[in-house]
């Protein structure tokens, strides 16, 4: 039992510093923190692209392991 705890933190954390490093990969929608730090200068050659939406999917996927992962510890803290 102890292993699977130990386990899951450490997935815990590297899912999270994955994540936040996926949602720092996408592209500014403009109006917001994006232009504050220069974001709003970027050309609309990019677009919605297909490395965009792989990069939407993977960041979903990624969320939803992070998720289930806390899930997984607070069902486990619970029931030990």
């Amino acid at each position: 039992m102890e292993f699977v705890r130990w386990f899951l933190d450490a997935l815990l954390v590297i899912t999270s510093c994955f994540l936040v490093l996926l949602i720092l990969m996408h592209k500014g929608r403009g109006g917001g923190m994006s232009d504050m730090f220069g974001g709003g200068m970027s050309s609309s050659l990019g677009g919605s692209s297909v490395a965009e939406r792989n990069l939407n999917r993977i960041t979903v996927a990624m969320a939803l392991v992070w998720v289930s992962v806390i899930v997984g510890l607070g069902v486990l803290v619970r029931f030990s």
